[in-house]
């Protein structure tokens, strides 16, 4: 059975934060306390306190979705779905890898820079991933990065991690370096990383990258990936493809692309 917790959405409407600065109250035996959606490390610390504000009150849909595009687009090929060996980007407390599980992939390797989440994927989901790294992709030593490689993975994966600083446009280009050639991606970006308007790095690297000679795009599919604490309706895009080549180091700074 899991843990219930007195959890409260501020009153007045948010409409006008970031989506990364919305909060809410978490009522404990000495009065509420304040928390940011995005401040993982202290959400994760509670078991299923995840679970039930992004999944039940908000109806998170995102790990099915991703799963189920990329799912899609291997079909269309004569690879088989149930033997890819995935690296789960942004693994936080094991959701995306827990969906996985659920269609037989053959190897899951997690990894996220927040130690609370993997001491959460430990206690709430355990064996989910063949290995889990914690590791800040930014600082990634060689011996490190080559004891990655050999898991030789062959698709990457990275849900509700994008966008936001949780994971910088290097880290995602480093990950997308180490699953082989001719292997899988797929992931989730907020419907405004599309527009031309914003002219944050992550997101005019995204929209270089989906036209570039180093992804070929199977699937694009926008949806509800959940709801704000208004009850509006938060829309991503679920994107899945196929690797061509290595990303070159320099890539960012011939797009004239802020890291």
């Amino acid at each position: 059975m899991r843990k219930r917790y007195r959890i409260q959405f501020p009153k007045a409407k948010l409409s006008s934060c970031k989506q990364d600065e919305a909060y809410f109250y978490l009522q404990e035996e000495n009065g509420k306390r304040k928390i940011r959606f995005h401040d993982y490390s202290e959400i994760y610390q509670k078991q299923d306190l995840y679970e039930q504000i992004f999944y039940e009150r908000l109806q998170c849909s995102s790990p099915s979705k991703v799963s189920s595009i990329l799912e899609a687009a291997v079909k269309q090929s004569q690879d088989n779905f149930s033997e890819l060996r995935i690296l789960d980007l942004g693994a936080g407390n094991g959701m995306m890898g827990d969906e996985l599980k659920k269609h037989g992939v053959s190897r899951l390797i997690g990894i996220d820079i927040v130690p609370e989440a993997y001491e959460a994927t430990i206690r709430d989901r355990p064996g989910i991933y063949d290995a889990y790294y914690v590791e800040d992709f930014t600082r990634l030593d060689n011996d490190k990065k080559e004891e990655i490689k050999t898991w030789n993975c062959d698709c990457m994966v990275t849900v509700s991690a994008l966008g936001f600083s949780d994971i910088p446009a290097k880290v995602f280009i480093e990950a997308f370096n180490i699953i082989k050639n001719e292997g899988w991606l797929a992931f989730n970006i907020k419907e405004t990383f599309f527009n031309i308007s914003d002219e944050s790095g992550f997101s005019k690297m995204i929209r270089e990258l989906i036209f570039s000679k180093y992804i070929d795009i199977y699937c694009i599919e926008r949806y509800r990936h959940r709801f704000s604490i208004d009850g509006e309706p938060l829309y991503y895009f679920a994107v899945a493809g196929r690797k061509n080549l290595d990303i070159p180091s320099n890539f960012l700074d011939s797009k004239n692309i802020l890291a």
